[in-house]
């Protein structure tokens, strides 16, 4: 699966190219994600999931793909990502900041609005996402529980870097356990709804599976 977005190559940090008056052009930058995406199955992807929040993204992609003989390649449709404050490690990690304090909040969603994440699902579904996603994960259960009740695709969430530190952080601390916590965060997604969980702990989650597979006789 390849990520598909473009805040890590421009100088101003946003997931889009600007026009004149510094505002995101969605369907100047439209233009990009169907040539990355593309390219992206060109290199061998399976799947690609745009990540940048634009309007129509994904009909411009499955557009792209189909014309250039990728129509086996699947569109993991980032449908409700939120303008959440629990990016930050992420951020931080590939040093990725709005240029001048600004921010995503133009074409992420506002984190107080659920109702509006089923119209962006439901647009992307009809536009042609093979799968959709929910991000971030933990503050947004009600999100997954209501996206998986109208759609049968398969629905993803994300587990975001956020979520991620604030448990290790607390367990480096001491305050919690961190197997106990980390387990119980991930059950609850996949309780609420969530097919797939994109998650840090993924490795962690493996190597805890593998070993109580051995354990117990199974496979791994």
């Amino acid at each position: 699966m390849a990520d598909l977005c473009v805040d890590e190559y421009t100088d101003h940090g946003h997931c889009g190219v600007l026009d004149v008056h510094g505002d995101v052009d969605n369907d100047l930058t439209l233009e990009i994600y169907a040539k990355a995406a593309v390219a992206q199955a060109n290199a061998g992807a399976h799947v690609v999931a745009p990540s940048g929040m634009m309007d129509g993204q994904v009909a411009a992609i499955r557009s792209a793909l189909d014309a250039a003989g990728h129509t086996d390649v699947a569109i993991l449709a980032y449908s409700a990502k939120y303008a959440s404050g629990l990016y930050g490690p992420f951020r931080d990690a590939v040093d990725v900041q709005i240029v001048g304090g600004g921010d995503r909040k133009g074409y992420q969603q506002d984190w107080r609005n659920a109702r509006e994440a089923l119209t962006e699902v439901e647009a992307d579904i009809a536009q042609g996402a093979d799968m959709v996603m929910v991000k971030p994960a933990l503050s947004y259960l009600d999100v997954i529980v209501a996206v998986r009740a109208i759609t049968n695709l398969p629905v993803a969430a994300y587990h975001v870097s956020g979520e991620y530190a604030m448990i290790k952080a607390a367990a480096a601390n001491g305050w919690i356990d961190h197997d106990t916590v980390a387990l119980e965060q991930l059950t609850a997604i996949k309780r609420a709804g969530a097919d797939v969980i994109l998650t840090y702990f993924t490795r962690w989650f493996a190597e805890r599976a593998m070993g109580a597979n051995t354990a117990s006789g199974l496979p791994s």
